[in-house]
């Protein structure tokens, strides 16, 4: 089992320790994740505008460099 896994087993035995409306609480975020994760996901217009915008930019060979991703990488760590 992964360690995801292991902290949701975890996570499940220490629930059922708790009042009755956190449990409910629990199980309807838990229905509510489940549901999300077993529909397709629908693009939005603007997710299209942006898959075709990066398209373009790919095939016009417009990439953001490693070292721009680095600084962005290193900006975001440090905040």
């Amino acid at each position: 089992m992964s360690g995801m896994a292991n902290k949701l087993t975890d996570f499940i035995k220490s629930a059922q320790s708790w009042p009755e409306e956190a449990q409910e609480e629990a199980v309807a975020s838990l229905q509510s994740i489940e549901e999300e994760m077993r529909q397709p996901y629908e693009l939005t217009a603007e997710d299209r505008r942006a898959i075709d915008r990066g398209l373009a930019d790919a095939k016009t060979g417009r990439f953001v460099s490693d070292e721009e991703i680095a600084r962005l990488f290193a900006r975001f760590r440090n905040e």
